[in-house]
């Protein structure tokens, strides 16, 4: 059975496939704040997290659009995740039991204030028994003007232990180390700012490397952007020590972030101990930005499974 609130006044729809199998998103940037199989939480959002229709939502999946990182027009990684959505189609059950709500933004005067463009976007859910689809729109209804932009599912999962997890299909590819790049501007600032920007002019473009492990582990402050990822990544020791597979279409980057120890003591929203139970693996195009030509469109997807032991093989399937 599928539930929400009255569509207009609430601002958290609730996608209830049955057995105990839900999906919760808040209006409020579209956030899924909650995915539960089988009554186990399989995202984890911050206990410090804040709800107040103001600041994005620490944790669950977030929307990242249309810029990833720091931006000079607006707040980090955009709007998309601090603005309110529209519910487009109300939670709805499929023939085959699977539960699907479509949710939608387009340019308003908040959006505009920051970004003058013209834009709609649709973010199709579908929740199945051991999966959750997300199907995403862009579209450029300008007749005149093409926009740049990037996007990204900020993905949170929660972990027993993120020091247990491993995530594969990073074998080989370059990455963008921001956590060496975020230490060398703090360096670098406080020595001197003539030097740090003539650093900066030389390094900006450089600071690549190759990823050389065959699986990647977490053990210390990590973010980092790992360019034209392949299209399928598993992560171990998920809850209850089960894989997550995670199926991407037309994101070509995929960023891995946890901010350890010291990190975790400056976000105001996130508590000091709770680094040790989540693991963000983003599906993203953030490297290199999308051009959208007027009355064209950009479409993109993300799967994330539950693997069941003894059901490895079996492929995931698309739902259209």
């Amino acid at each position: 059975m599928a539930a929400t609130g009255g569509a207009a006044a609430t601002s958290v729809v609730v996608l209830d496939r049955g057995n105990n199998t839900t999906c919760t998103i808040n209006l409020h940037g579209a956030t899924v704040v909650s995915w539960r199989v089988n009554n186990q939480e399989q995202l984890f959002v911050s206990k410090l997290a804040s709800f107040d229709g103001k600041r994005s939502i620490r944790g669950g999946v977030s929307f990242v659009f249309p810029q990833y990182g720091a931006w000079s027009f607006g707040a980090q990684h955009g709007f998309a995740r601090i603005t309110r959505w529209n519910l487009e189609r109300p939670p709805e059950r499929l023939h085959n039991g699977d539960v699907e709500a479509i949710f939608s933004l387009m340019d308003n005067e908040f959006t505009r204030s920051m970004w003058n463009y013209q834009f709609r976007i649709t973010y199709r859910l579908i929740l199945r028994e051991k999966e959750l689809h997300f199907h995403i729109g862009v579209y450029n209804p300008s007749k005149e003007l093409s926009f740049t932009f990037n996007l990204l599912l900020h993905t949170y999962l929660k972990v027993p232990d993120v020091r247990r997890c491993q995530i594969t299909g990073l074998h080989g590819c370059t990455f963008i180390d921001k956590v060496w790049w975020n230490l060398l501007i703090s360096y670098y600032s406080m020595v001197c700012t003539k030097i740090f920007f003539t650093l900066y002019d030389k390094t900006r473009d450089g600071a690549i490397y190759q990823e050389g492990r065959e699986v990647v582990a977490v053990n210390e402050w990590t973010d980092r952007i790992y360019q034209h990822t392949p299209q399928e990544h598993i992560v171990t020791n998920v809850v209850s020590g089960r894989k997550m597979r995670i199926h991407k279409y037309n994101f070509p980057d995929t960023v891995i972030w946890n901010p350890w120890v010291d990190k975790a003591r400056e976000i105001t929203d996130f508590g000091d101990d709770e680094f040790p139970n989540m693991l963000c693996v983003e599906a993203g195009h953030v490297s290199s930005p999308v051009i959208l030509l007027p009355g064209t469109a950009f479409e993109a997807s993300q799967i994330m499974q539950i693997i069941i032991e003894g059901n490895v093989s079996r492929k995931t399937k698309r739902n259209r």
